[in-house]
């Protein structure tokens, strides 16, 4: 049992927890969620495994189709825990195998966070 919290990217209402970084200075509190989030897709291997969810076809993608990452299946497990516990991935279990998705919103989150900028 993990005692671990999800910080969210998105408020109940939809809108993001924290402003574009260009935007103002962060609060203590933003600056802890934005943290998590990244401190998440600090790892080579987590963030690997979140781009081959995020890039799979339909959305969403069965474990077995993304744990080819050079680690072994409990080490992938491990990475996909904590990519859950930070609020940027959820799972559903459907018979032996489980299905984790990013959901548009947190992409449009994490977009938001690093602003956008004009090339």
């Amino acid at each position: 049992m993990s005692n671990a919290k999800v910080l969210p990217l998105l408020e109940p209402d939809g809108e993001p927890c924290c402003p574009p970084l260009t935007e103002r200075p962060l609060t203590a509190e933003e600056a802890v969620r934005t943290a998590a989030m990244f401190k998440a897709l600090g790892d080579p291997v987590r963030l690997r495994l979140f781009s081959a969810v995020a890039s799979h076809a339909g959305g969403e993608a069965c474990v077995c189709d993304i744990s080819d990452v050079g680690v072994s299946q409990p080490t992938v497990s491990h990475h996909l825990k904590k990519l859950k516990d930070a609020g940027l991935l959820s799972s559903e279990r459907r018979g032996t195998w489980v299905y984790y998705r990013v959901e548009p919103s947190v992409l449009a989150a994490m977009g938001h966070i690093l602003g956008r900028y004009a090339t």
